[in-house]
């Protein structure tokens, strides 16, 4: 039992590690773009990419985040910070807007943007093992 823990955590530390370098890589093709010609944006879409910047780096900076507080905890309870935030604004707009709509439709692009391959668990054949998880299905 005690190894399953250790493993859990080993588990959980890959899953922050491997949004450290996807958000490092989007980081990096964002500064890619700027520095092309043609790549200028308007001044409202250069302000929302440096405010996504912004958060996307204060997401990985571990520098100012209290010892007691793992990383991977960070990366699971962050965004319904972030999400509060959005509805507290969207909140302050004109219902004609939908700003609720826009909300959740910008959420979804950023989860879509967020899938990664995962690597297979250290095994080279199909992922099929016959097992269920509880829900109806197997995979």
């Amino acid at each position: 039992m005690c190894g399953d823990l250790e493993e859990e955590g080993v588990q959980l530390e890959e899953f922050y590690n491997r949004f450290v370098v996807h958000a490092q890589s989007v980081l990096n093709s964002m500064k890619a773009v700027e520095g092309k010609p043609g790549g200028g944006k308007n001044a409202l879409n250069a302000h929302l990419d440096g405010v996504f910047r912004q958060l996307l780096l204060a997401a990985t900076d571990e520098t100012n985040t209290s010892e007691e507080v793992d990383s991977y905890q960070r990366l699971s309870m962050e965004p319904l910070v972030l999400a509060r935030i959005a509805g507290f604004m969207a909140a302050h707009l004109p219902l004609y807007e939908d700003p609720l709509r826009r909300v959740i439709d910008a959420m979804m692009v950023g989860y879509s943007e967020g899938e990664i391959e995962v690597p297979d668990h250290d095994h080279h054949h199909g992922h099929d093992h016959g097992h269920t998880h509880g829900n109806g299905h197997t995979h």
